[in-house]
């Protein structure tokens, strides 16, 4: 935030990817110890924190499951299509989150990530230390995949095309969101992805 804190809002694994694009992204990273989870989220805030960042950012890491050690990859400094996993995890509205911050309302003073750290509503006062204090874990796993439109007999290369028909019908517990509607159609210099679907449930299982 503007005030110098940075809050690491649990984390998301994406290593189901094909030609280097996500398929799947779930939280939270169920390969990770969570002592060393732990180190991956302090190390995300004491990096936003030194480069003065300001905003919904994602911190992005390699992480080698052999030796349990984990290496920066990148940091994408905005909201990621995949973000509503965060969101279902924490119960954290970011964009609205990303505009409070900008406004200069401090982390601290903003309920959800009150209630993220289990302050309860009437407690407004109390501080929370970002980089010692711990968040309530989430009891739940959350799952997102792309849907997109390739071809399997040509090595799942991106297509384009006429969809006929598309139904869905979101739950409680699994919804989605698709950009083009029946009768409608993927450009061939479109991006191929058209749609995602986002499931959870109280074990990722």
């Amino acid at each position: 935030d503007m005030h110098g804190n940075a809050v690491a809002l649990s984390g998301r694994d994406c290593s189901t990817q094909r030609r280097f694009q996500k398929i799947f992204e779930e939280g939270p990273p169920s390969i990770v110890p969570k002592d060393t989870f732990t180190q991956m989220e302090r190390a995300a805030q004491r990096l936003t924190q030194n480069l003065g960042y300001i905003g919904a950012g994602t911190v992005e890491y390699l992480f080698n499951a052999a030796e349990n050690k984990f290496y920066f990859l990148e940091l994408n400094p905005r909201l990621q299509v995949e973000h509503p996993v965060t969101e279902e995890l924490t119960n954290v509205n970011l964009p609205a989150t990303q505009l409070q911050v900008l406004m200069g309302i401090p982390l601290s003073n903003i309920p959800q990530i009150r209630n993220f750290y289990g302050k309860a509503p009437e407690d407004t006062t109390s501080s929370i230390d970002f980089m010692q204090d711990a968040y309530v874990y989430p009891q739940k796993h959350v799952i997102a995949a792309r849907i997109t439109a390739e071809n399997p007999d040509d090595g799942f290369k991106p297509t384009s095309g006429k969809i006929e028909r598309i139904k869905f019908q979101s739950s409680v517990s699994c919804w989605g969101y698709f950009s083009v509607g029946a009768n409608g159609g993927i450009h061939e210099y479109a991006d191929s992805q058209f749609g995602h679907i986002f499931a959870h449930g109280t074990t990722r299982e």
